[in-house]
């Protein structure tokens, strides 16, 4: 069997945002799992393209592809390269997001729009195009947040962001009837990522992490681990749901 005969009869699943953090955690591991990978990246090149080289060191089939999902022609792009390259799409994974906290009164106008365009509707981009070629029998997973269980103050717009996408999610499960396609979101609660820890001190991580049941912080590997099954053959039979995977925080 050539290498290319074997990529064109994987499963494809795209990661948004997954050049760091919780999206190269999730790259890697539904490689480790069979799936070829389409590593999204937005601008930092050189980090998907080491995520890339990871996953083919272990034997896994990847490409990096650019993308701003905010720009829903430039996700056309995307769908049209993974389907080059691979054959098609059948999972979506969207990881890519931005946050910055402030209170309500004190939010710029340019914080808001960015969360939006980057949260809210760079998933509905990719959920657009995924609605329209995602193969039948497919899964589409959305990152949500357990800052819509706990509604702390200075998370107002990140929140709401949030809350767009888990209704979305819930929407096009529905919408997804007789395609055999699934759609659910995972909220993260804290999770030791450069996105949670940049800007916090270390007794106010240390407080966090003591927050929930299980006392540590979430590791990317965790968020992976939930995604994968939602991914694989065990969680075909969920859908439309939101998994908040938390340790228990909430």
């Amino acid at each position: 069997m050539t290498a290319a005969t074997h990529i064109s009869n994987s499963k494809v699943a795209l990661v948004t945002g997954a050049s760091r953090g919780i999206g190269a955690a999730i790259a890697e591991r539904l490689a480790s799992d069979g799936f070829a990978v389409i590593v999204n990246y937005a601008g930092s090149e050189g980090a998907a393209r080491e995520v890339v080289g990871r996953i083919e060191a272990a034997g896994g089939r990847a490409l990096a592809v650019r993308a701003d999902v905010a720009d829903a022609a430039s996700v056309r792009a995307m769908f049209e390269a993974a389907e080059s390259a691979f054959g098609g799409v059948d999972v979506l994974v969207n990881n890519a997001g931005v946050m910055s906290l402030s209170t309500i009164a004190q939010s710029e106008d340019e914080a808001f729009d960015h969360m939006v365009s980057i949260n809210l509707k760079g998933s509905f981009n990719t959920l657009r195009e995924a609605a329209r070629r995602l193969r039948d029998g497919g899964r589409v997973i959305n990152l949500s947040t357990t800052v819509l269980a706990l509604l702390q103050p200075t998370y107002g717009i990140y929140a709401a962001t949030k809350a767009g996408v888990e209704a979305l999610t819930s929407i096009l499960a529905k919408e997804m009837r007789g395609r055999g396609i699934t759609v659910n979101a995972v909220a993260p609660g804290p999770t030791a990522t450069d996105l949670f820890l940049n800007g916090k001190p270390p007794e106010l991580v240390e407080r966090m992490a003591k927050a929930a049941p299980l006392e540590r912080l979430g590791q990317p590997e965790d968020i992976a681990a939930a995604v994968a099954f939602l991914a694989g053959p065990d969680g075909a039979w969920i859908n439309g749901q939101t998994l908040r995977a938390n340790g228990g925080l909430a």
